[in-house]
């Protein structure tokens, strides 16, 4: 397919491009098979340039021989472009909204993108399964092991083809079990908690169905995780809300049979279904851009969005988790119906919480990594469309937003504990749904490796982690913390990120001036420290220079001989 086809109108002059806290700027506006960009015609300047899957819906407005072009973006920029001629306005509308549409992976950007950094490290071999596992290996010893058992994405599509299971559980064991599961997600290793050993599972809902069904291999799959060593109890935490849950059990799945399962306590902690999130998110924004109303209506808006409701149930999720493990030496599995969406939103949380490393820029890349690119988080699907429009499938769901949304509800309170700063967690919700990498496009590993997506496409941390580029999303305020974190769920602990949902309607210069202020601070501290160690060091010289010719006298008399 040739992009050339669906340009009518590949470039047009006297252009005006009005976008909010900005002045207008008329200039000339060219289509091309991946970017809308817009010139200013006196200094020749880009003052726009735009990946076509960035915008979300196209809307046309004809008055008299201008047209004026409402392009509502996924990363919630309303940009509106007036155009001279009708005729031009409807070409440009049309080529926008096909070449934002493309249902052709192998034909977005990131397939076309050359990088002009210099790539320090490919992020695409950064966070592999093995060397993750390196890492935890010298505390979990011989009791879990790699397994293969997903070679070819032969067991279950949505895995990678390594995963962290059981040593005393083999392959003839795992395979009967992953037919006992949705989809096959089988029980496997999320995180070990070094500090007692209690271990965090993740899988899909068990399909027990109406008639109670049983599987002796799954048993003993989940069973096998207590018992050794100081695992005496567990914990099934399931996502889902309780009528969704009696609904999949009459249509085959369902949950854990307590019978069978004799040391695990089944608790219902419920999130919203992914479906539920997206109308959510749309009266999020709704409210966010009714800029005109009074402050009763506008909170009232807001709380009927349901959004901060979300936020709270998913942080409480984790945190019931997080008190499991760390504090009742429980283990925990966590599961909703499939396991891709809610389960990864819970664990991922549940180890910002406990784990340390997961609060650096490199242990957040693992983590997304581990717990949402190769756990097969359907980032295709989810990520499609944002707020504006809904794609024919309809299965557009803010996940991965609330899950960004929850950790910078963390990060609110426990600023200091993060190495990277907001902007960082604003730049990867960008990514998840528009990029020029690859790391975020398809489903899961297998639709990767079939579009050979790590061969064609750059990683996005091979972006990020370029010194020149990862000291914007360095936090300040960092000071190492290693121990367990607690988030507030209160309503007043919680609050509206208007960094990013209000970022293109409220001007936030004050904001940003504040950090700027902050790492000027640091760095002039910084600058002091060293400026009195160097005269530290100066003056222990003179000192001995001093001493040495008969300046000073070195009394060596200890105290109680001087008195």
């Amino acid at each position: 397919m040739e992009f050339a086809e669906f340009i009518k109108t590949p470039q047009i002059d006297g252009v005006a491009l009005c976008v909010p806290n900005q002045n207008s700027v008329e200039g000339t506006l060219c289509i091309t098979g991946h970017h809308l960009i817009l010139s200013s015609r006196q200094d020749r300047e880009e003052e726009l340039w735009l990946l076509h899957k960035c915008v979300d819906s196209v809307e046309k407005r004809l008055d008299g021989s201008v047209g004026t072009l409402t392009l509502k973006c996924k990363d919630f920029q309303i940009v509106k472009l007036q155009i001279p001629s009708i005729e031009e306005c409807l070409n440009i509308a049309a080529s926008i909204e096909s070449l934002s549409n493309i249902d052709d992976i192998t034909l977005t950007y990131p397939f076309f993108h050359r990088p002009s950094f210099p790539i320090l490290e490919d992020g695409w071999h950064a966070f592999a399964p093995e060397a993750e596992f390196n890492h935890i290996q010298s505390h979990v010893g011989s009791e879990w092991r790699l397994s293969q058992v997903n070679k070819n994405f032969e067991v279950c599509p949505s895995y990678p083809q390594t995963v962290v299971v059981l040593k005393c559980i083999d392959d003839a064991t795992i395979l009967k079990a992953a037919a006992f599961r949705q989809n096959c997600r089988f029980p496997v290793l999320s995180y070990y908690h070094k500090d007692n050993g209690m271990v965090l599972l993740r899988c899909s809902q068990p399909l027990t169905g109406p008639n109670g069904k049983r599987c002796r291999e799954d048993e003993l799959m989940v069973n096998s995780v207590l018992g050794s060593g100081r695992r005496l109890r567990g914990y099934i935490l399931d996502t889902r809300p309780l009528n969704v849950t009696k609904l999949a059990t009459s249509k085959g799945g369902g949950v854990e049979p307590e019978a069978y399962y004799p040391q695990w306590r089944r608790v219902n902690q419920s999130i919203e279904r992914p479906s539920v999130l997206q109308e959510s998110l749309i009266k999020l924004i709704e409210a966010c851009f009714d800029v005109n109303t009074s402050s009763d209506k506008w909170l009232s808006k807001l709380d009927s969005s349901g959004w901060l409701g979300n936020i709270k149930d998913a942080l409480t999720c984790a945190c019931v988790a997080a008190q499991y493990i760390d504090k009742d030496f429980g283990s925990v599995i966590v599961h909703g119906s499939e396991g891709t969406s809610t389960t990864l939103l819970v664990t991922s949380l549940t180890q910002i919480i406990l784990d340390p490393d997961c609060r650096t820029v490199r242990g957040f890349e693992a983590l997304l990594e581990r717990e949402w690119i190769q756990a097969g988080h359907p980032f295709a699907d989810h990520c499609v469309k944002s707020c504006f429009a809904v794609s024919k499938q309809r299965q557009e769901s803010p996940v991965f937003l609330l899950f960004l949304d929850c950790v910078w509800q963390i990060w609110q309170q426990f600023s200091c504990s993060f190495e990277f700063n907001e902007d960082f967690l604003i730049v990867l919700f960008k990514h998840a749904y528009a990029s020029q990498f690859g790391t975020f496009l398809c489903n899961n590993e297998r639709e990767r490796a079939r579009l050979r997506v790590k061969e064609k496409t750059i990683s996005l941390w091979s972006y990020i982690n370029c010194p020149s580029i990862l000291c914007e999303y360095l936090n300040p305020l960092y000071d190492p913390n290693g121990s367990v974190i607690w988030p507030s769920v209160a309503p007043q602990s919680l609050q509206l990120w208007t960094a990013l949902y209000q970022r293109w309607q409220r001007y936030l210069p004050a904001q940003y001036d504040v950090w700027k202020q902050i790492v000027e601070v640091k760095e002039k501290n910084k600058e002091l420290k060293s400026r009195t160690v160097k005269l530290r060091k100066h003056l222990v010289k003179l000192e001995k220079e001093a001493i040495d010719s008969g300046l000073i006298q070195l009394n060596l008399q200890p105290d109680n001989e001087q008195q």
